[in-house]
């Protein structure tokens, strides 16, 4: 079997994961590199982020995507420090610390090899990668509800709000720092219908799909 190296192509590959509330997005990566045989990354960045800003990491997750230019979001969230640790005049807000961090360790990460990254705003961190490939992943809203309810165990009432309240946080998220729209699809190499291909539908069009965009490379030279 002819390997990528005799084939000329690029064996890193950077594959980040946009994805909708309930749409299967991190299983997808999970299976993905999985398949691919390359390191996954997502709530890990968020303890990682956590020691650099040498805030709590339940913290972190709590104040992670949800961004606030506000004063008083910046007095709120530097009181998790404890009275005195920042001026929160001076101070950067502690939300855009941790951006900042976890921006850090996502470059680091895709300069060490191939991976998948599931959100963390991956797609537009690594924008000018040459080896980047950015997937969005989405799904019917009724399906997504009756999925959320299943997993989390929620009424389908309880896991409607949730979902939208998930989906309105990553986009407010997305938007703040990239200022783009989180699920436009030319912020996106690929965006896909979990719904209709199914999570292994998915994998393995995402896998196709980067092998042919491989051979165009090669092609385009």
């Amino acid at each position: 079997m002819t390997t990528e190296e005799e084939r000329g192509m690029s064996t890193r590959k950077i594959i980040t994961i946009s994805r909708q509330f309930g749409s299967g997005g991190k299983n997808i990566g999970e299976r993905l590199a999985l398949k691919l045989k390359i390191p996954f990354y997502d709530s890990a960045l968020i303890y990682e982020s956590a020691k650099k800003t040498g805030l709590n990491p339940e913290i972190v997750k709590d104040l992670e995507e949800s961004p606030s230019n506000s004063l008083l979001y910046s007095l709120v969230a530097n009181s998790f420090l404890g009275a005195g640790s920042f001026s929160p005049i001076m101070e950067l807000p502690i939300i855009d610390k941790i951006f900042i961090a976890q921006s850090k360790e996502i470059r680091k990460i895709a300069e060490a090899g191939s991976c998948v990254i599931v959100g963390r705003c991956g797609n537009y961190i690594l924008r000018d990668d040459p080896d980047l490939y950015s997937i969005f992943i989405h799904r019917n809203m009724e399906e997504r509800i009756h999925q959320v309810s299943k997993i989390n165990n929620l009424s389908l009432a309880k896991a409607e709000e949730l979902v939208h309240k998930t989906d309105k946080r990553r986009k407010n998220y997305y938007n703040y720092y990239t200022d783009e729209e989180w699920s436009k699809a030319e912020n996106y190499n690929l965006s896909l219908d979990s719904g209709m291909l199914g999570e292994d539908g998915c994998v393995d069009l995402i896998e196709s799909f980067i092998e042919k965009s491989e051979i165009r490379k090669k092609i385009r030279g």
